[in-house]
């Protein structure tokens, strides 16, 4: 409280110097030069453009800045994204295309990642009519479950990051990966469940499948996130 009213204090006290200064120099302008007249002028002449300096200042250079800020978030979550796929990512969505029992006609279709990137909308479009099936072994998923476990504190740590509201799309990407992460953790012997329970992480794991697959084009057979 004590530190606001100080920071209010000096505020006024700030614009009572450079108000004072400014009214002593006018001053001292019709003392030097008697034209009252041409002081005058000047002065409204300067008091006309204060709207449109107002103008400048409040909305080109807020958006100048709020632009400036919004880029560096963006660059700073591409960065989060990019050790997500290296840390956790990437392995699990290897997985998910090795279980997919239909991957072929994607592989298909994204062979060449320049002409998927040349045809987004057909590409978004096809990957919209995919099924998304999959069937995973006990043993591919008692595999995701040693992966996922031991990236739970990275995955807890990227959901701590407020940064991550910008991005909607892979917050519930990454929600739907710690729901798999867990749901596989309750489970003890993955190979003694029964079918019914098989199923249900399965479908589990088709969601994630789904939410992961914008990112790069799994479903060659070098994938890559690089640009080309």
């Amino acid at each position: 409280m004590r530190r606001t009213d100080n920071r209010i204090a000096h505020g006024i006290a700030l614009f009572a110097v450079l108000l004072g200064s400014s009214a002593a120099l006018y001053v001292l302008q019709l003392i030097a030069f008697h034209r009252t007249a041409d002081t005058f002028y000047y002065l409204l002449q300067d008091a006309a453009f204060l709207p449109v300096q107002a103008i400048l200042v409040t909305f080109v250079l807020d958006a100048l800045l709020a632009r400036r800020e919004k880029q560096h978030v963006l660059r700073k979550l591409s960065m989060v994204i990019g050790a997500f796929y290296s840390e956790v990512g990437n392995h699990l969505l290897a997985r998910c295309v090795a279980a997919d029992p239909d991957r072929e006609s994607l592989r298909t279709a994204f062979a060449d990642p320049g002409s998927w990137a040349k045809s987004e909308r057909a590409a978004r479009e096809l990957v919209q009519q995919h099924s998304f099936k999959v069937e995973p072994s006990a043993s591919d998923l008692e595999d995701l479950k040693s992966h996922l476990a031991a990236g739970r504190g990275f995955l807890l740590g990227l959901l701590s990051d407020p940064n991550l509201l910008e991005r909607e799309t892979f917050t519930d990407m990454l929600l739907a990966v710690v729901h798999l992460a867990e749901e596989l953790g309750y489970r003890q012997g993955i190979a003694d469940l029964p079918d019914s329970d098989l199923r249900h992480l399965a479908g589990d794991l088709e969601r994630v499948y789904r939410l992961l697959i914008v990112r790069t084009h799994p479903l060659r057979t070098d994938p890559t996130a690089v640009v080309t």
